[in-house]
């Protein structure tokens, strides 16, 4: 797998707010709400797309920087559980392996000047070394969408997010 340490140009508190607003916290309550009035896989599918603006939303965070504080460390740094489950159902219908990597995890952290850092293991990468075909192209989809997700925020993603082809 190939990890990216994509630098943002932003303040890591300005992109922290611009990311969390960009792929909102999954609500859990609205897809449970389906399942138990007996609704169906495309009232999540359609649940899901209102709720993601760019098709990817947080599943969980850890703030490392409250975590490592009392060791004396500063630097700014919080891990999410980035991804789309109705996205990573099209890999689990051909194995249940991809969800050691799905949702994708991310990090945001704060160089030396505060800047955020964005970093990540590429899709494309991971997913492939399922090998399985099927997965390997929903990890191309997914190095676009985190593209999209950037462009969104305002940061200009690597071309190994944009220029991906099934591995």
């Amino acid at each position: 797998m190939t990890r990216l340490d994509i630098p943002t140009g932003m303040g890591f508190d300005e992109f922290r707010r611009s990311f969390e607003q960009a792929a909102p916290v999954f609500d859990m309550a609205a897809t449970r709400r389906i399942t138990d009035t007996g609704g169906t896989w495309d009232d999540v599918r359609t649940a899901i797309g209102a709720q993601a603006p760019y098709d990817l939303l947080i599943f969980a965070s850890v703030d490392g920087t409250s975590l490592m504080a009392p060791a004396g460390h500063h630097t700014k740094a919080v891990e999410y559980l980035l991804g789309n489950h109705v996205i990573a159902e099209r890999m689990f219908r051909h194995s249940p392996m991809p969800l050691l990597y799905a949702p994708l995890r991310i990090l945001v952290h704060g160089d030396a000047s505060d800047m955020a850092v964005f970093t990540l293991d590429q899709p494309s990468t991971v997913f492939a070394g399922i090998g399985i075909p099927q997965v390997s192209e929903v990890g191309v989809e997914l190095d676009r969408k985190v593209a999209g997700l950037l462009r969104g925020i305002g940061v200009e993603p690597p071309r190994a997010l944009t220029d991906s082809t099934a591995r």
